[in-house]
């Protein structure tokens, strides 16, 4: 390894601690939980990454033939793959699920540094220090904002991309005011500030997701809230609803030349079916599936289906 192991972060030691709490208390239930995402934490690992101490969760055959770097979307952190990468390592893939600077158990920017290709700068950061070499690349929401970011500058070095619920919005006055201030409001103001989480379930299930979740995916869903720092989802807003990024995707996605699967939920209020066929059109190397009954967060909605189109992908572009 070309890194420095680096000591967990404080957000890290505390949520352990939580855990260990709920693995000690009489809800049968919640200790089961706990002691899942216990097991879990065994392949975290942390390495400063531009400055600020990152988590990444590594696990799978170091050997592996096939890596995935798993690139988790706004107001996310690296659990939302947990699914995908358990489905991924009982296939012999291995995969690096990582937490962007502020989200997760990786430490908040003290800069407030949280623009696109501040993140994109740490994922190339992360690439050099792990030594990958010719690795696929999974994100959702965000996420492929970032990857897009990276790709372009970095030829070559993956072999194939998935992005779900990404696609190419309009904007105007109206939809870049209404839209910052909005989501602002509603996560910094509203659901960042609640103590229980059915509340922010109704929400996500009324605007985002098209099926029922398990309540460990909402806990976990939940908890991203906490760990997110308000700063990067104030930064991270404006710039993906300005007319600079918005008006920079189909460039993004023209400038790379890597097979890129663009997945959509049918049912995505937000990114939908459509805006992202928009993008499929501009690639070197597209392509696409719409997946039904599904909204905007397929990585729990629908776990084995987006492993199952990740590992699909991964196949098709491999070199073994």
């Amino acid at each position: 390894m070309a890194y420095q192991s680096l000591p967990p972060t404080q957000k890290f030691i505390n949520y352990r601690q939580e855990l260990l709490d709920q693995q000690a208390a009489p809800d049968k239930a919640a200790a089961k939980r706990a002691t899942y995402e216990l097991s879990l934490m065994e392949h975290s690992c942390f390495i400063e990454l531009n400055g600020v101490v990152h988590h990444f969760h590594d696990s799978g055959p170091r050997d592996a033939a096939e890596t995935v770097v798993l690139i988790h979307g706004w107001d996310c952190w690296w659990m939302w793959w947990h699914h995908i990468i358990k489905y991924l390592n009982n296939r012999g893939v291995r995969t690096i699920a990582y937490d962007m600077r502020g989200h997760g158990w990786s430490d908040n920017d003290p800069n407030n540094h949280y623009h696109i290709d501040f993140f994109a700068h740490d994922l190339n950061d992360l690439v050099v220090k792990l030594e990958l070499r010719r690795f696929h690349i999974a994100a959702f929401s965000f996420g492929p904002f970032v990857a897009l970011d990276y790709a372009r500058t970095h030829p070559g070095l993956i072999r194939s991309m998935t992005f779900f619920n990404f696609g190419y919005l309009p904007n105007s006055a109206f939809i870049q005011a209404f839209a910052t201030n909005s989501i602002t409001f509603v996560f910094n103001n509203l659901l960042r500030k609640l103590t229980w989480w059915l509340p922010a379930y109704i929400f996500a299930r009324l605007v985002l997701a098209k099926n029922t979740v398990m309540l460990h995916d909402i806990l976990i869903g939940f908890k991203s809230l906490g760990l997110c720092a308000p700063d990067a989802i104030d930064q991270t807003t404006r710039h993906i609803t300005s007319f600079e990024t918005t008006d920079s995707v189909p460039e993004m996605v023209k400038s790379v030349d890597m097979p890129i699967l663009f997945v959509a939920g049918e049912g995505d209020a937000i990114m939908t079916c459509e805006n992202t066929k928009k993008l499929v059109d501009l690639t070197h190397k597209g392509s696409y599936v719409c997946v039904p009954e599904c909204g905007h967060l397929i990585t729990v909605e629908l776990p084995e289906v987006a492993s199952e189109l990740i590992w699909g992908h991964i196949k098709s572009n491999s070199l073994t």
